[in-house]
């Protein structure tokens, strides 16, 4: 995470995990531009997390993955899908001679297909079984089961701050209380049934 980067950069407040799929909806003339550079020159961008609570600057870096709809007036909605994670170092209001903003950053080079431990693969196997969903993927990596929980944007900057050593002790924690939520949620479906 030492070398430093100059990337095309696009603030919002959001942050995509490693592996996640986002829906963008681009329409202002420097986002376009952007979009045209991703598309014809597959040119990677980051999304600096723009909130408050975002002390230590990450943000995550995309490609695009499609584009699902253009329309007349020269907007697009896109998916992009997340590649990485970084900490930004220098915002700059230009990307050299594009409309759209760069900025210095340093990549965490995160493993995508880094397994998890069999404790949270179990756990997470029972927390699908209690959301019935029964079909998925027969393997999910870390990431991909930080994806599923749908974090909210505190978890997510937590999450993406802790060691890759802690990740799997987080995404244990989240689970099991939500496996708290879904079971009370059940029993008190059961005491409004009896009365």
């Amino acid at each position: 995470m030492d070398e430093t980067v100059h990337i095309p950069m696009f603030p919002l407040a959001i942050l995509p995990l490693p592996g996640e799929l986002v829906p963008l909806h681009i329409f202002e003339p420097r986002y376009r531009q952007l979009l045209q550079d991703a598309e014809t020159n597959d040119v990677t961008f980051g999304i600096y997390f723009s909130h408050e609570i975002n002390q230590v600057k990450l943000g995550s870096l995309m490609r695009l993955d499609s584009i699902i709809k253009r329309y007349a007036g020269g907007e697009s909605d896109i998916i992009v899908k997340c590649e990485d994670v970084f900490n930004m170092d220098k915002l700059a209001l230009t990307y050299k001679s594009k409309m759209y903003p760069g900025a210095d950053v340093r990549f965490h080079q995160v493993d995508l297909n880094r397994m998890p431990s069999l404790t949270l693969y179990e756990l997470f196997l029972e927390y699908l079984k209690n959301r019935n969903i029964n079909q998925y993927s027969t393997h999910f990596t870390v990431y991909q089961i930080a994806c599923e929980l749908s974090l909210d944007l505190n978890d997510r900057y937590k999450f993406l701050r802790l060691p890759h050593d802690k990740h799997d002790q987080f995404l244990l924690n989240r689970i099991r209380y939500q496996l708290h939520l879904l079971s009370s949620e059940a029993r008190s479906k059961d005491v409004y049934h009896l009365n």
